[in-house]
């Protein structure tokens, strides 16, 4: 039992401590609010001993697959983002930062490897309109934690030419798929243990996307 403070209140619950890293790519500053909107002690910083040690790390990312890595591995976060996940301590990889948790990512027929911390390949939308830009509806799975809440018809915000689209292989590995249609499904979140994921852009997504921040810092352990 906590002690009560000297005005006879028991002492307030430790907030939240978020770690958004920055290794040169994503929107930082936005992700920065958004999460502090959520109520969580927020910091932007390349320290790779702060990211270890954080209740939740967040891994934003925008551009290309191939200089997102670049980033990462110039920073050498990879390895801190994988004990992370392997600790069950929760990350959450945002856009670009999505995708570089895969295998692999294929661009202008030039395929990257990527953190392989969730299996296939992000690959070029099978789509007559790319980029797929602006504001989508998803369909999540009644297990997801993330997305927990959602009305069904709240709508994210999405900038994105590649994307996962072998969801069978994402649900066999035992990972809740939320899935969104650009022409065909591709995977919007993937919540696997410790590691979560969201192609759209929380930050960028109003109340639905502060549902899901929500979510995932009230999960923080």
């Amino acid at each position: 039992m906590s002690e009560p403070s000297r005005s006879g209140k028991q002492n307030a619950t430790p907030r939240k401590n978020v770690v958004i890293l920055d290794y040169g790519s994503g929107n930082l500053r936005s992700a920065e609010r958004a999460v502090a909107r959520t109520g969580a002690d927020v910091t932007v910083t390349s320290d790779l001993a702060a990211a270890a040690e954080a209740d939740g790390l967040v891994v934003p990312g925008v551009g290309a697959y191939a200089a997102c890595m670049a980033g990462i591995e110039a920073l050498n976060a990879g390895p801190v983002i994988a004990e992370r996940v392997a600790a069950g301590r929760p990350v959450l990889g945002i856009c670009v930062g999505m995708q570089i948790l895969f295998d692999s990512g294929v661009e202008h027929g030039v395929e990257s490897k990527g953190l392989g911390l969730l299996p296939g390949s992000v690959t070029k939308l099978a789509a007559e309109r790319i980029p797929h830009m602006g504001w989508n509806t998803v369909e999540a799975p009644r297990d997801s934690r993330l997305l927990a809440g959602l009305a069904g018809d709240e709508r994210f915000y999405f900038v994105h030419s590649y994307a996962a689209q072998d969801l069978d292989r994402l649900v066999e590995a035992g990972a809740a798929v939320t899935t969104a249609t650009h022409d065909l499904p591709f995977a919007a979140v993937v919540e696997a243990g410790a590691l979560s994921a969201a192609q759209f852009h929380p930050e960028k997504s109003s109340d639905a996307g502060y549902l899901l921040l929500r979510n995932w810092v009230a999960g923080l352990g």
